[in-house]
């Protein structure tokens, strides 16, 4: 249920903005939080700069607190593209901009909760992480695997920790290579300086191996296209390979180091696209393993998405 909260605006709080008196009276919330709440001033909604008078009344209607049990929000938010689906297994072609699973600030509306409104998915991954096996970024597109199965969940995780599989992604990346193929071998841990980036180290931190073969280069945009093959699958592992090297990839928020290239770029459709895009043109385009229950071998594959496809244009316009 949600919580009613109602307040009466005295001589000391006139002239105040609403969400910055919410925000006095309600320490606990934020004020960007405050202004997501249903928020009535005198009987009739009201902007959140709106500045107070005495004796105006507020009332607070603030949602309960959504749960992290994937099962407790279960949503059709879009459309599935389901690519294969048994009694023991499912394999989604992933949009870019979906979370994989309920956490802090996305408690709705994630990849888990759209599957679990078209079938069951095992327990074993966890009530925020049923059927979860792997994951993709949220601005990472394409081919994804879910165990529905306890069995496949069991066989599944072997398969992802032994690296007993081949998964390639399709990588649009700035920077033009004077080689066809690359081995990038190198370490991965997480940054001392931002807990929400990774980073190549020396020393420490976790393996990390990624074979690189360049499928298309656009000399006079700077551009280039990857095939990626993980050997393993750390974390941003194929993002800061390649900027670690030289060749970030395009529109990547965390590790694009954007600022230079886009000084740099003349073209008005590839600069356009720059700059409205958000995410990063990574996709996930194929994904092999061994049938957790079967044991046949098994492939699925994803075309490039919509927004892909369009960059790909304006680079061959611009060769």
């Amino acid at each position: 249920m949600s919580d009613i909260r109602s307040f009466t605006v005295a001589d000391d709080g006139v002239g105040a903005r609403l969400d910055k008196f919410l925000a006095d009276q309600m320490p606990e919330f934020s004020r960007s939080e405050i202004q997501r709440f249903k928020i009535l001033l005198n009987g009739a909604d009201a902007r959140a700069a709106t500045r107070l008078r005495a004796g105006d009344t507020i009332t607070v209607d603030i949602p309960a607190p959504k749960s992290d049990v994937a099962a407790d929000n279960i949503s059709s938010d879009f459309d599935l593209n389901i690519i294969y689906e048994d009694d023991d297994i499912i394999v989604i072609d992933k949009p870019r901009g979906v979370v994989m699973y309920p956490s802090a600030g996305n408690k709705t509306g994630t990849l888990v909760q759209n599957v679990l409104a078209h079938c069951h998915l095992s327990a074993l991954g966890g009530e925020t992480r049923p059927g979860v096996v792997h994951r993709l970024d949220k601005d990472t597109s394409g081919v994804m695997v879910f165990a529905k199965s306890d069995a496949a969940f069991r066989a599944l995780v072997k398969t992802f920790s032994s690296h007993d599989l081949v998964r390639r992604y399709v990588a649009f990346v700035w920077g033009v290579p004077n080689w066809e193929g690359a081995d990038i071998i190198g370490n991965i841990a997480r940054s001392s300086r931002n807990r929400q980036k990774m980073t190549m180290v020396k020393s420490g931190g976790k393996p990390a191996h990624t074979q690189v073969n360049v499928m298309s280069v656009w000399p006079r945009a700077g551009v280039s296209a990857f095939r990626c093959n993980l050997l393993t699958g750390r974390t941003h592992q194929i993002r800061v390979h390649l900027s670690a090297h030289g060749f970030p990839v395009l529109c990547d928020p965390v590790y694009g180091r954007a600022s230079g290239r886009l000084a740099s770029t003349r073209d008005p459709d590839l600069l356009e696209f720059l700059h409205d895009h958000n995410g990063q043109m990574l996709h996930a385009e194929y994904l092999e393993f061994n049938h957790p229950t079967t044991g046949e071998r098994v492939h699925f594959k994803s075309h490039l998405p919509d927004d892909m496809e369009a960059l790909k244009c304006i680079l061959d316009d611009i060769g």
